[in-house]
């Protein structure tokens, strides 16, 4: 199995997850997040004044895969959330070791 974690702009989540339910992934656990990369922040003005965060909103998807989905699941984040400017985003899978169901108590693969 595989722990796949996604930063991408929160404009893009709605494609993702329409995308993602389309290949057949069922759940995930979607984050509110902030931060910075290459892009560095930005700057913007309210109330007539200028200034800059160095902070920038993302979201942050988490998603169990098998081993045998988890690349297709990476494909499609990566295909739906480009919009081929700075701040796109990241991906990173790691290996899960276990998963279990709290409702059923079913582990594995068909826990997921």
């Amino acid at each position: 199995m595989k722990f796949i974690i996604a930063v991408i702009k929160p404009f893009k989540l709605d494609e993702v997850r329409e995308a993602l339910s389309g290949i057949g992934i069922a759940g995930m656990t979607v984050t509110e997040v902030k931060g910075f990369g290459r892009q560095k922040g930005q700057t913007e003005i309210y109330r007539g004044a200028e200034y800059s965060t160095n902070m920038l909103p993302k979201v942050k998807l988490e998603i169990a895969a098998s081993d045998a989905v988890a690349p297709q699941v990476v494909e499609t984040i990566s295909a739906v959330a480009r919009t081929e400017a700075i701040g796109d985003g990241k991906i990173f899978v790691l290996d899960l070791a276990s998963a279990t169901r709290i409702r059923t108590g079913e582990t594995g693969d068909t826990a997921l």
